[in-house]
């Protein structure tokens, strides 16, 4: 499957961090919001639109996810090898790191949505 992951996009700020992956049929939307003092807390949303922006429903009828309990940490795990020295010098496997956050991604779209 192809993607493209865009992390921090240019509408992103200090307390709200929004970052995308375009798949060929649909883009996930990912929203960090951070709150607090440090340590910043933090909470994730994402949902799913088509390429035209129309939001597809989960299998409940909802529309959003929150990442929380363990599938967090997970998330933040992989978030930071991505913002790590290493990645963005080129010290580890660059693709691999981004196929490992998708791939988590895909994992929590794919047990909430149903996909035509």
């Amino acid at each position: 499957m192809n993607y493209k992951l865009q992390l921090r996009t240019p509408e992103s700020s200090n307390n709200l961090v929004f970052n995308t992956i375009y798949f060929d049929a649909f883009k996930v939307n990912i929203v960090e919001r951070y709150f607090g003092l440090m340590p910043k807390s933090c909470e994730v949303v994402f949902k799913v639109r088509t390429l035209d922006d129309q939001i597809i429903q989960r299998k409940d009828g909802n529309v959003k996810i929150k990442i929380k309990d363990g599938d967090l940490d997970i998330y933040k795990r992989l978030l930071k090898v991505l913002e790590s020295y290493e990645y963005k010098n080129q010290l580890i496997n660059r693709n691999e790191a981004e196929q490992d956050f998708v791939h988590f991604i895909v994992r929590l779209v794919i047990m909430n949505y149903q996909l035509n």
